[in-house]
């Protein structure tokens, strides 16, 4: 066997393994972000989302997205046997778990909009849906040789691909699901309801942390030169920028060193590093991460100012993250690094890159919003309703939706 192919192999099937651990990152994260009497019911509803995905992504949805097919989505490769793919020097299998990871992340992400009101049978549904109809068609514009990547798009591991995406469709969700009872009074002021362990949710951005260096630097899909060092490099600097700033801006504006706004700091540093990586200088890094975190303190606001309750920050951490580390390659991308596309604005490419990834932008955010609303709207009419009632919301979706509690010596219902 060429030692290349099996170098390769070994090393996408670490990125895919972090990738994948991820999704207990995001457990611990969105439990911990929420109160006490939904936590069984997040932990056990995000596995088995991600075990529906799985099958989905291995039946339909790798083949939509990286099949042979036209500009606008894959459309062979289905039941995906494990058969080596031509053009890559790794596993075929290797490649595909690691895809199917992304995938399941982007799902995780979308059902932060669901949060502590929405049935369970709504996120089986729309497990199902979105990973088909929504996730793919993305997937294949900007990786699998569609109608963006035609044209140069640059997202490394996935700001839009991945993060805007389930943004968006967490966006959907809160619009139609609206906000929990209690968040807002009669005057228009929101109420803080706060997540039941800060410790959980520091812990779940450190394990996020480290599993993003298999995010980002697994997707060198190469274990030549030794790259990936370099993409974890501005990786870990993206993140540590957006920590800094996030708590720097807490501070200045609430005088006070907020620790789930540094958190989410974090978040979004590693969520706007991820699409420019692999193409921009260390220096670069830190500016896209240090101006994340701004961003993502005064988007969480913007969205509770205007009644979008959104339990676990995702349109922002994700949303808008994503949004500004897609377009700062079209600011950032050097001449060196510019492997797909064209350089930035900085380093003289002009305007010609930071349009490519505008265009990105809205069309993958606008599709997925769309697409995902209308899914919604028809899981509703079928279930009749997506929202538990009042009663099983002010007990808690761990008894009502499952009978037992998270947490069955501490919690009461409310």
């Amino acid at each position: 066997m060429n030692i290349d192919f099996l170098l390769n192999s070994i090393w996408v099937m670490l990125g895919a393994v972090l990738v994948i651990l991820m999704i207990g990152g995001f457990i611990l994260l969105e439990t911990g972000s929420t109160r006490m009497k939904n936590a069984g019911h997040i932990a056990g509803k995000t596995l088995l989302t991600f075990s529906i995905g799985s099958i989905l992504f291995w039946a339909v949805g790798f083949a939509l997205a990286f099949g042979k097919g036209n500009a606008l989505i894959g459309l062979s490769g289905f039941f995906y046997s494990g058969y080596d793919l031509k053009g890559l020097s790794l596993s075929g299998a290797v490649y595909f778990l690691f895809q199917l990871a992304f995938a399941g992340i982007s799902l995780t992400i979308a059902f932060g909009g669901f949060a502590e009101r929405a049935k369970l049978g709504a996120y089986l549904a729309f497990a199902v849906l979105f990973s088909v109809f929504v996730y793919p068609p993305i997937a294949h514009w900007i990786w699998g040789g569609g109608w963006l990547a035609e044209h140069g798009s640059q997202d490394f591991a996935g700001s839009t691909v991945v993060h805007l995406t389930g943004a968006m469709a967490a966006f959907a969700a809160t619009i139609i699901l609206k906000p929990r009872i209690g968040k807002y009074n009669k005057d228009g002021s929101a109420n803080h309801l706060a997540g039941h362990n800060q410790v959980f949710t520091a812990l779940s951005v450190l394990l996020l942390w480290v599993g993003w260096f298999g995010f980002n630097a697994g997707s060198t899909l190469s274990a030549d030169k030794a790259f990936f060092g370099f993409v974890a490099l501005n990786t870990n600097l993206g993140a540590a920028a957006g920590t800094v700033s996030a708590m720097i801006i807490s501070w200045l504006v609430m005088g006070k060193a907020d620790v789930p706004m540094m958190l989410n700091g974090a978040l979004a540093g590693l969520v706007a590093i991820t699409a420019s990586c692999g193409f921009v200088d260390p220096w670069a890094a830190v500016v896209i991460g240090f101006i994340a975190g701004i961003l993502v303190f005064y988007s969480i606001r913007f969205f509770e100012n205007r009644k979008i309750d959104d339990p676990i920050a995702a349109l922002s951490v994700h949303g808008t993250a994503g949004v500004w580390g897609t377009l700062s390659n079209g600011l950032f991308a050097t001449k060196a690094l510019a492997s797909v596309g064209k350089p930035g604005l900085f380093y003289g490419g002009g305007f010609h890159q930071l349009g490519i990834q505008a265009i990105g932008v809205v069309t993958c955010g606008v599709f997925a919003f769309i697409v995902s609303y209308i899914l919604l709207l028809i899981i509703k009419a079928a279930m009749n309703g997506i929202r538990v009632t009042e009663e099983e919301e002010i007990i808690g979706l761990d008894m009502s939706e499952h009978g037992s509690y998270g947490y069955p010596e501490l919690v009461k219902a409310e």
